[in-house]
């Protein structure tokens, strides 16, 4: 069965909100063959609406392999309100979101990674979708920002399945149910 990955950058007081304004500096190789190593075990990119735009509106204009990997693959993004989606390999779901993610989870293939997407990383906690969750936790503060666990957010036990350090402070930590 497929799993669903989701992954972020987080600072350490939980924000995950626009990463691109704070996350560059602590970018190294170390960072980079682990956010590539879940990006080689997935098939599928599941976005929701707002990072689907973002992406969309720059990625399909550079070039080299991170281009290339998200150009290429096939993205599903969840919205209620975007009809068409036109960046390449694209498809728009919606409805019951659920019925099919839990159906695609079970067709064959490799797994589904959900990368950003903070609203729909939250539905998928809720329905219990998603099977590892990889904090990418930055050594700095920013005190305001989106986070992705809202105060009043649902209590869930989660399990510790993996963590490394890299040398630039971050904490790469792989959560599954618990």
């Amino acid at each position: 069965m497929r799993k669903i990955i989701a992954g972020l950058f987080m600072s350490l007081d939980g924000v995950v909100e626009a990463p691109e304004k704070w996350h560059f500096p602590y970018l190294n190789e170390e960072m980079g063959a682990a956010v590539g190593s879940m990006q080689a075990q997935a098939d599928t990119l599941l976005l929701g609406r707002v990072t689907y735009e973002s992406f969309a509106s720059v990625w399909p204009h550079r070039t080299g392999e991170m281009a290339d990997r998200l150009n290429g693959i096939r993205k599903l993004v969840v919205s209620a309100t975007l009809e068409k989606a036109e960046w390449t390999n694209s498809t728009v779901i919606g409805g019951d979101v659920v019925e099919e993610l839990t159906r695609l989870k079970r067709q064959p293939g490799k797994d589904i990674s959900v990368s950003g997407s903070i609203t729909l990383t939250r539905a998928l906690l809720r329905a219990g979708l998603i099977d590892d969750l990889h904090l990418l936790v930055h050594p700095i503060i920013l005190g305001a920002g989106r986070r992705l666990f809202e105060d009043g957010t649902e209590q869930r036990k989660l399990a510790l399945a993996d963590s490394a350090t890299f040398s630039t402070g971050v904490v790469h930590l792989t959560y599954q149910p618990a």
